[in-house]
């Protein structure tokens, strides 16, 4: 007996550590029809060299399907599927060969494919996808192998193998080009490509946001490329074929050394770089543009390169990164924005503040200025400042150049090198006030020996990294004084730890102020700091003494809305982090008063622009699209990713925000719910919300679900396409913009419901797809409404079917206002609602 204990145990350590281990090849290089790949299977090549799966960049989660060689272990990912539509479920994700013979990759929470081969075939039912030993995943006839339907090699990512065509397809019209990945961490498609030019000339360009280009090959002279020395080593030589058909032109190569492993790769640093695999290790063969200063724009707009720095990109005075998140991944191409918007801007000057300029010296100056006939320097800065497009200006020899916009492609020069220039930069007057402040702090603390001042600012530095629980009492923090940017980075990392993470879904925590603080970051609460007042309460416009500016939210006395919403928006938002949410920084209970911090949104709301005959032309087509997307990813976080499934339950446009680069926040929370996991509706007495974006059952019977939130976006696409409010809406015989919209859509006409303010769009097939997206969301039957789910999948998959949709309820009330209806019906308590942007 004791003899047969050792493979017992033995038995039980195989059996042990089969269950950690997370993928296994299927032993085979082809998927039959009625087959699927799951998240923990793989396809080998017939020779081992390369294999298909799932996998997860780095740290993060998401999910894609792709294709690496078999001794690197998805470190190097050569080919990606669903760079743009990633999977989230492994125990769901897979790949299907469907019955209709295309390649279908989907998870169980949806229907519809997250990418697929979309192509129709004669007998479907003899397809076969097959991953070849040069590393192309083909779909074939199965009784004809030669016959080759789709294959990966026609629809490259970021990396050329030998044999990969890159050129432009003249069947489809699109251009195959390799597109870096976004980061290291992300294989979305990021902001430098390399592709054939389109003009008809045979060379290749590396381009920055597909508009800029900054590298050229030269031209093709039947061997070589004129600006490319021949590529020789005596491991490896590449020779170029050129075809040029009715189906397209492009390029490939082979390696004559077939035991050879090369790659050429666009890199998310902008650079265009051959790798031939050496001594178990990539060894860079070729590298263009050859310096990094050569790539355009590399830190992106307002952002500046520095020559032989560990970190080269930082932002300009008085920016900040658009992400944080990303530029720690070495990911700028979001570039810098603004911390104060300028004075310009707002058509004020209040308290005699008017914007300013800041020299920066030793820059290689950006391209597409703009020149300006003045005979000196002071002359050149008063044009720039009369032009509130104007965001920087240089005067020298050449004489006056302002810059309009973004500010793309700044360096800084390194000492001994080119000798760069000054530019002065356009800044905010609040920039110039909060530099003025931190100046007066130094001398102060130089020269007056105030121990007690010493003393005060330890403490509240000290204290400021324990968050106080929001139903708790005792000593506040100093408003006035609190760094929420170190703060919010002390608490991201560490939710990043098992250990606090735990922690932090348990208790809902934020940082507790003193309401004398409050009053001084708002000055008393100045009227001229007032930014709206709705339902809710007044909401005013505070600065931190480091010039950072916040929103301040108080609950009014007379609101019919109390200590249960102020609770709930608390307890909810300090749960919740998304882009497209609004940050709730802290808040205050002190005096009877209620009090909200939140981070300030300096482009107001989106009713402020989307109704206003003359603003509403700010909102361009691709930024209402943009703003569509983003309100559709935060609702489908909050509906299905975030740590709680929240119902908002007010969504319309004043409670959507705009940030500086008008990306959209979604706020107001005192009217949302929680719903449990596997809850799909609940039931209120007490009707709470905005007629016209209200669904038909919550409105009518109480019932309030996810559907709910689908309704009232779908309300809002609506408006946001038209321009125009479906409440107080009247057109001919309809009772409401969605009558409307239906209408139009049912006698083929939608196109006339586009805001014809903003000019016609690019692409019309696009505002059709939204319309109908819009029109499904807002059916009678919730059963009928997609999921939020379903509707980005939408968004994204431009290729997708979808359904037709039904007719809207026609009845609806139709009132402009928000409404609490007490737990006894007929008491119906109605305000108005006139809430701003904060």
């Amino acid at each position: 007996m004791k003899s047969k204990k050792p493979w017992l145990l033995l038995f039980a350590l195989l059996l042990i550590l089969s269950s950690y281990t997370p993928y296994f090849s299927i032993a085979a290089d082809t998927l039959s029809p009625g087959h699927s790949l799951s998240f923990s299977e793989t396809i080998l090549s017939q020779s081992s060299t390369f294999v298909l799966g799932f996998f997860q960049p780095g740290t993060s989660r998401k999910i894609y399907l792709g294709i690496w060689y078999i001794m690197l272990n998805r470190t190097e990912v050569l080919w990606v599927a669903n760079r743009e539509n990633p999977l989230s479920d492994p125990f769901s994700a897979r790949l299907d060969l469907s019955k209709d013979g295309n390649l279908l990759l989907s998870q169980d929470s949806s229907d519809i494919p997250f990418w697929s081969t979309n192509l129709t075939f004669p007998h479907s039912n003899l397809t076969e996808a097959l991953l070849l030993d040069d590393g192309n995943f083909v779909l074939r006839d199965g009784s004809n192998q030669s016959l080759i339907f789709w294959e990966s090699f026609d629809h490259p990512t970021d990396t050329w193998l030998p044999g990969v065509k890159l050129g432009i397809n003249k069947v489809t019209g699109k251009p195959q080009q390799l597109i870096s990945w976004k980061n290291s961490e992300d294989p979305a498609p990021g902001v430098f490509s390399l592709g054939l030019d389109p003009n008809g000339s045979n060379q290749y360009f590396l381009e920055w946001n597909k508009s800029q280009i900054y590298w050229s090959s030269g031209l093709w002279d039947g061997t070589s490329f004129s600006n490319i020395p021949a590529l020789r080593s005596n491991y490896n030589y590449s020779s170029f074929s050129y075809v040029s058909n009715e189906n397209g032109r492009y390029f490939t190569y082979s390696l004559p050394n077939s035991s050879a492993i090369s790659k050429f790769v666009m890199r998310s640093s902008g650079k265009f770089q051959l790798s031939t695999w050496l001594d178990a290790q990539w060894n860079l063969f070729w590298s263009e543009p050859k310096v990094q200063s050569d790539v355009y724009s590399l830190c992106g707009a307002f952002g500046v390169y520095r020559e032989n720095f560990s970190s080269p990109c930082e932002c300009l005075t008085g920016f900040e990164p658009s992400s944080m998140e990303d530029t720690s991944l070495d990911d700028w191409s979001g570039g810098c924005v603004r911390k104060s918007p300028l004075q310009c801007e707002n058509n004020t000057y209040a308290n005699g503040k008017k914007d300013w300029f800041t020299k920066i010296s030793n820059m290689r100056l950006p391209v597409y200025s703009k020149p300006y006939l003045a005979l000196s320097a002071g002359k050149c800065e008063q044009a720039c400042m009369e032009n509130c497009s104007c965001a920087a200006y240089a005067y020298n020899s050449s004489g006056c150049m302002i810059w309009e916009g973004a500010l793309l492609n700044l360096q800084q020069l390194s000492n001994g090198g080119e000798i760069g220039q000054d530019i002065y930069l356009r800044l905010a007057a609040d920039d110039h006030q909060s530099t003025k402040g931190k100046k007066w702090k130094v001398w102060v603390a130089v020269l007056v020996p105030a121990t007690g001042l010493f003393l005060c600012l330890f403490i509240c530095f000290s204290c400021k990294g324990k968050l106080k629980r929001i139903d708790q009492t005792g000593s506040s923090n100093n408003l006035l004084l609190f760094d929420f940017d170190t703060e919010l980075r002390a608490i991201n990392d560490g939710m990043n730890t098992n250990n606090n993470m735990n922690k932090r879904e348990k208790d809902a925590e934020l940082p507790l102020f003193s309401y004398e603080s409050v009053l001084a970051v708002t000055n008393n609460f100045l009227a001229v700091n007032k930014l709206g007042e709705g339902g809710y309460g007044p909401v005013y416009k505070g600065r931190l003494l480091q010039g950072k500016e916040i929103a301040v939210k108080m609950l009014s006395k007379r609101s019919g809305q109390g200590i249960e919403e102020f609770r709930n928006e608390t307890i909810l938002i300090a749960k919740l982090q998304h882009r497209n949410l609004v940050r709730l920084l802290g808040c205050c209970i002190e005096r009877e008063e209620k009090i909200l911090i939140y981070e300030y949104m300096p482009n107001k709301s989106l009713d402020f622009y989307l109704f206003d005959p003359t603003k509403k032309q700010m909102l361009g087509w691709e930024t209402r699209i943009r703003i569509i997307e983003g309100i559709a990813q935060g609702l489908l976080y909050l509906h299905q990713y975030s740590r709680l499934r929240i119902i908002h339950r007010d969504l319309k446009p004043s409670n959507i925000l705009l940030d500086s680069e008008m990306n959209p926040k979604i706020s107001d929370f005192g009217m949302a719910r929680i719903v449990g996991g596997n809850e799909t509706q609940a039931n209120t007495n007490r009707i709470v919300g905005t007629y016209g974006y209200m669904s038909p059952e919550y409105a009518i019977q109480g019932l309030y679900s996810i559907k709910s939130d689908v309704f009232s976006f779908g309300v809002l696409l609506l408006e946001i396409i038209s321009g125009k409010k479906n409440t107080g809406f009247f057109n001919h015989s309809s009772l409401s913009l969605l009558i409307y919209a239906w209408e139009l859509w049912r006698d083929d006409r939608s196109l006339e419901l586009i805001d014809p303010t903003v000019g016609h769009p690019s692409s019309s097939s696009i505002m059709l797809r939204f319309i109908n997206i819009g029109l499904l969301c807002v059916q009678e039957r919730p059963t009928d409404r997609p999921t939020m789910l379903d509707v980005v999948l939408m968004i994204s998959n431009e290729h997708a079917l979808l359904p037709t949709p039904k007719q809207p309820l026609q009845n609806m009330m139709d009132t402009n206002s928000t409404v609490d209806n007490a737990e006894n019906y007929s008491k119906n308590s109605v305000t108005i609602s006139t809430m701003e942007a904060r």
